[in-house]
C-alpha cells in the first residue's frame, strides 16, 4: 500500500498532485517492461496493470482496489476461455460457445469490459480515471485491430462481454464502494493502541475487512494470530530490532546494511503490480498455454484481492499500534526492555493503517503459494527487477538490478523482512503475515477453478 511512485499525504494534497501525477503514470507506460512470450492472457495481465497506473493507482498506492480490478478481470477471462474449453471450473460465468469461436477477441472483450466498469469507480481523480479508461479502450481497440473481421471475432467479442458482465454483476454489492479515506476515525490513546501515524490525520481502508471475498467464505476465516503482549520479551526483540535497523540513517541511526537496504526498496512497489509481472515471466519461461494461464493468473489474483481485505480485517480487528509510534512511545509502553526514542525516524514514512498482520507480508504470502500450487513446486529459481528502486536500477532502465531466487517461498520471506529494514512492521506482524497469505491460497486453490480433467 501506499507503495510505489509516491504516498497519500490527504485529500488536498491529492488534488494538487493531479496533474503532476498524470505526467509521471504516462511517462512510466513509455517504459513499460514487456512481457516475453505474450499470449492473450498475459498481454491483458499486463495491460491491466498499464491501466491501472494510468489511473493513477501507482502514485496513490492503493493496492486494495487495484487487486480487486485484477481478481474480477481474470475471473472474466478464465471464464470465457472455460467456455470456449471447459478445462476447469467457472467461476461467475458458467456459459458454452463454440469451438471456432476467437480465444484472442474473447479475453481482450472481457478484460476490457470490466477494466472500464471497474476503473470509473475507483477512488481517484476525475482524470486519472478518464486516462484509465481511455488506455483500455485504445490497447482493446488495437487488440481487435489485430484479429480477422468474421464470425469467430464476433463470437469471442459477445463471449467476453457475457463474462465480464457476470463478474461485474457478481461484485455489485460487495462492499467496496466506501470511503478509503476515514479523516475522523477514533484511534487510541492506551500503549499498544494504533493512532494516526506521523504525517498521515487519517485511516486508510478501515472498513475494507468487510468488502466481501473472492475466495474465502469470510475475511476472518484464517486471522492471525494476535500481535506480541508489551510486556513480553519476544515483543521487546521485535521492538529492538527495528528500531536499531529501520530507521532513515538522517534523521535516526541504522545499522541496517546496504544489501537490507537494497531489499528495502526492493519491495516497496504494488504487491500486485510485483507478484503478476513474476508470474508472467515464470509462465512464459514454463511454457503455459492460453488456459493454463487463465488459471494461473484466475487464482493468483482473486487470492491476492482476498489478501488484503483478510489483512484489513486483522488490522482493524487487533488495531496494534505501528513501529514509529510505539519507538516514540517506547517509555510509556511498561517494559523495562523498550526504550524510547522521540525522534525516531523509519526510512520510509509509516502507512496510515494498523500494523497487524502485514498487508505486504500477507500478499507475499499468497502469491508464493499460489504459484508453488499451480506450478507443482516450489523450487523455482529466477530474477526480478523492482519498479521502485532509485533511477538506474530499475525495471524500465536498460540494466536494472535483479535480485535471485530459488524459490517462491524465499522471495516471499525477503518481501516480508523487507517491511523491518524500511522500519514500518513489527516482525510478529510481518511472519503472521506470510503464514495467512499461506492459507488463504491453500483453501483457494482446492476450492476454485479446479482442473476438470
Amino acid at each position: 500500500m501506499f507503495e510505489s511512485c509516491g504516498y497519500l499525504e490527504g485529500e488536498d494534497y491529492m488534488k494538487n498532485q493531479i496533474a503532476q501525477s498524470i505526467v509521471l503514470c504516462l511517462s512510466l507506460l513509455v517504459l513499460w517492461p514487456s512481457a516475453a512470450a505474450a499470449d492473450a492472457v498475459t498481454l491483458w495481465n499486463e495491460n491491466a496493470a498499464k491501466a491501472a497506473t494510468a489511473a493513477c493507482l501507482h502514485i496513490s498506492g492503493n493496492g486494495l482496489v487495484e487487486a480487486r480490478m485484477y481478481a474480477m478481470m481474470h475471473a472474466a477471462v478464465h471464464d470465457a476461455l472455460n467456455a470456449i474449453d471447459r478445462r476447469s471450473r467457472p467461476y461467475a460465468f458458467d456459459g458454452e460457445a463454440s469451438p471456432s469461436t476467437s480465444t484472442d477477441a474473447a479475453v481482450a472483450a472481457a478484460s476490457r469490459d470490466v477494466l472500464v466498469s471497474v476503473i470509473p469507480t475507483l477512488p481517484e481523480s476525475d482524470p486519472c480515471r478518464a486516462n484509465g479508461v481511455a488506455l483500455a479502450n485504445a490497447m482493446y481497440a488495437s487488440a481487435l485491430a489485430s484479429i480477422p473481421n468474421g464470425a469467430a471475432k464476433t463470437l469471442g467479442i459477445a463471449l467476453g462481454q457475457a463474462s465480464a458482465s457476470a463478474i461485474v454483476a457478481l461484485r455489485a454489492n460487495d462492499k467496496s464502494d466506501q470511503n478509503m479515506f476515514d479523516f475522523n476515525y477514533q484511534g487510541g490513546t492506551e500503549p499498544g493502541e494504533w493512532r494516526f501515524t506521523p504525517g498521515f490525520p487519517l485511516a486508510f481502508g478501515p472498513q475494507w475487512g468487510e468488502v466481501t471475498p473472492f475466495v474465502l467464505k469470510k475475511s476472518s476465516q484464517f486471522r492471525p494470530r494476535a500481535p506480541h503482549h508489551l510486556a513480553s520479551s519476544k515483543y521487546a526483540a521485535d521492538y529492538n530490532e527495528i528500531k536499531e535497523i529501520g530507521g532513515d540513517g538522517i534523521n535516526t541511526q541504522s545499522a541496517r546494511s546496504p544489501d537490507q537496504t537494497q531489499i528495502g526498496l526492493f519491495w516497496v512497489e504494488s504487491s500486485p503490480l510485483a507478484w503478476n509481472r513474476l508470474a508472467r515471466a515464470i509462465s512464459a519461461e514454463r511454457g503455459f498455454d492460453l488456459w493454463e494461464n487463465a488459471r494461473l493468473f484466475g487464482l493468483l489474483n482473486l487470492a491476492m484481492a482476498d489478501g488484503y481485505i483478510a489483512s484489513w480485517e486483522a488490522k482493524y480487528y487487533y488495531r496494534f499500534w505501528r513501529p514509529v509510534t510505539a519507538i516514540q512511545e517506547g517509555e510509556n509502553d511498561g517494559n523495562p526492555a523498550t526504550r524510547g526514542d522521540l525522534t525516531w525516524t523509519p526510512l520510509i514514512q509509516t502507512y496510515p493503517m494498523p500494523d497487524h498482520d502485514s498487508g505486504h507480508a500477507t500478499e507475499g504470502g499468497v502469491a508464493a503459494e499460489i504459484l508453488k500450487q499451480v506450478f507443482g513446486t516450489d523450487d523455482i529459481a529466477f530474477t526480478a527487477c523492482s519498479t521502485t528502486l532509485p533511477a538506474g536500477q530499475n525495471c524500465a532502465d536498460p540494466t536494472p538490478v535483479l535480485r535471485s531466487y530459488t524459490s517462491f517461498s524465499q522471495a516471499a520471506d525477503e518481501n516480508a523482512v523487507s517491511r523491518i529494514y524500511i522500519g514500518i512492521h513489527f516482525r510478529r506482524a510481518v511472519e503472521e503475515g506470510v503464514r495467512h497469505g499461506r492459507k488463504i491460497s491453500e483453501f483457494a486453490v482446492h476450492q476454485f477453478m479446479k482442473p476438470v480433467r
